[in-house]
């Protein structure tokens, strides 16, 4: 600043005072006010808050017009808050994953800002740093030592030069390229190149949002080089999500956020460049704030020559336990469960039993008579298919009428089952997703292996359920089955040795209702085993990777 004069009561606030050169004469005060504080990182909107708030005079006189017309000369004043510009040490929490007399490799935590800035003037890495290291000290500048920067909330390895001439050095390697970054990203869906490759490079010039001025964009015009390339190393059951490595060739502002968003896969957490998806991935989720409170984006590849051995070096760091937290839940997807049996084994008072035990449970056959109901789904389709005859208008489906067609018809058969199925395996995929933060769900579904519902995906594990043949028939019987009845209805589908052997786990009931009951309760401790061993196993895939 020129012709200024600023005197204070403390290093942190004062009144500012200056006379506005001639050459200034028909700026707006604004302007002129932004212009001499520009140095110290108050914006024009700040600058005009502290006009409207009466903390500008000019010529003695207070003024709240930020658009005021300066004519040169007048005596300008302003209490305003600046910082003093002395890098004050901190003490604080830092992870060193290398250090010599030259350069220290620190891990970086996410919500760290990496130097001050006018938004946050304490509680930087460099703050911690200089605590630790004092040489920084040394060096001019708020970003002493600083040759390349990760996002505040973005963890990872970082590093850091204790003298001048190193940081001259690491900066030149990184200007030309010779340093080899990589980061860990998760992102929404799975990421693929135009031939179905998971792995590609992305060539799209960034530079600032022309609509949104805190953002950076891809640019169809202008903006500047920006390269990267990324290849898939993990998708999520589901699909909904992926790990992505990322290599970067140049160091652009938010240049995997904005990369990733371009190709339609922004980053888990990232409300910035990624809102739509967010938004979406919260209501599926539910607690999905929590899941992700950040861009889930990790640095955790770091390779150099020494400036001064001259020895190729290479780190890596492992997610912290946000990333990795949030990697195990999307590898946990809902156990899904499918039971199938016999008729008359017991499924459905296997399934009471299991929802007894906390599970949420699906019925096929339940389905069906909802779905048969005057004006339901399957109701619908009978009846435009074959008219009034099994859908009489305000009547559910006539199901005598139709168990004596498929009795008499194979095709007719046939033909019901592609109206019906596709129904009943939707809403039970419905069911799943419904209850996805659970951990295991169960469907009780009679055709299920006939459907061949495990190979195509749509279930985890199929449990059946064995009943002593006498005790099963007189439950039939029961019901109001005759001989011909049973052996119609059997003969639509597999023999129990058959469905029993596709089977991932048998329950037993030819007792009585308690023992169902104590069966019910051990396959649910089975089952919550197998869920602790795919947690395990997937745990170890993912150490064993970030050890590669």
């Amino acid at each position: 600043m020129t012709n200024t004069n600023f005197s204070t009561d403390s290093s942190e606030s004062g009144l500012w005072s200056a006379l506005v050169p001639h050459a200034m004469a028909g700026s707006r005060l604004d302007v002129y006010l932004s212009g001499e504080f520009k140095d110290q990182g108050l914006s024009r909107s700040k600058i005009q808050q502290l006009i409207k708030a009466g903390k500008v005079t000019v010529d003695g006189t207070q003024v709240k017009q930020p658009k005021l017309k300066l004519s040169g000369g007048e005596q300008v004043e302003c209490a305003v808050e600046l910082d003093n510009g002395v890098l004050t040490p901190e003490e604080g929490a830092l992870e060193i994953h290398y250090e010599d007399e030259q350069l220290v490799v620190v891990n970086k935590e996410a919500g760290l800002t990496v130097h001050p800035a006018p938004s946050q003037r304490t509680n930087t890495l460099v703050q911690r740093m200089l605590s630790r290291y004092p040489k920084l000290g040394e060096m001019e500048g708020e970003r002493p030592g600083i040759v390349h920067r990760i996002d505040k909330d973005t963890s990872g390895i970082m590093v850091v030069a204790l003298d001048e001439a190193t940081r001259l050095a690491v900066a030149e390697d990184f200007a030309e390229r010779r340093i080899h970054k990589e980061y860990l990203a998760l992102v929404h869906g799975v990421p693929q190149c135009t031939t179905g490759q998971k792995e590609g490079e992305i060539t799209a010039p960034i530079g600032r949002d022309p609509k949104h001025k805190t953002k950076m964009a891809v640019m169809e015009k202008g903006g500047r080089e920006a390269r990267s390339a990324w290849r898939v190393l993990w998708t999520s059951p589901d699909e909904s999500a992926s790990l992505v490595r990322v290599k970067i060739f140049t160091g652009r502002t938010h240049q995997i956020r904005v990369h990733m968003a371009h190709i339609g896969h922004p980053l888990l957490g990232d409300q910035v460049y990624g809102a739509r998806l967010h938004k979406e991935w919260c209501r599926k989720v539910g607690n999905a704030e929590e899941l992700a409170p950040r861009q889930m984006l990790h640095a955790w590849h770091l390779s150099l020559t020494h400036p001064k051995t001259g020895k190729l070096m290479d780190w890596k760091q492992a997610p912290p336990e946000d990333f990795q937290r949030l990697l195990l839940h999307l590898g946990q997807q809902v156990q899904r469960i499918g039971v199938i049996g016999m008729p008359g084994c017991g499924k459905s008072a296997l399934n009471a039993c299991l929802e007894h035990c906390g599970c949420p449970v699906f019925s096929a056959d339940a389905e069906v008579v909802a779905q048969y109901e005057a004006g339901g789904d399957a109701w619908t389709l009978i009846r435009q298919r074959f008219g009034e005859r099994f859908a009489p208008e305000g009547e559910c489906v006539a199901k005598r009428e139709l168990f004596a067609a498929m009795k008499d018809s194979e095709v007719f058969r046939k033909e019901l089952q592609a109206i019906v199925h596709p129904l009943v395996e939707h809403a039970a995929k419905e069911f799943f997703a419904e209850h996805a933060a659970k951990p295991c769900a169960v469907a009780e579904v009679p055709l299920l292996i006939e459907g061949q519902w495990k190979e195509q995906g749509w279930v985890d594990l199929v449990v059946g359920v064995r009943c002593d043949e006498d005790q099963r028939r007189q439950r039939l019987v029961a019901r109001g089955w005759d001989d011909e009845t049973i052996a119609t209805v059997e003969s639509w589908q597999w023999k129990a040795e058959d469905k029993l052997a596709r089977c991932d786990e048998i329950v037993e009931n030819s007792g009585t209702l308690e023992d169902l009951q104590t069966q019910a309760a051990a396959l649910c401790e089975r089952l919550a085993a197998r869920r602790a061993e795919q947690k395990r196993v997937l745990q170890a895939r993912f150490e064993k990777l970030w050890s590669a």
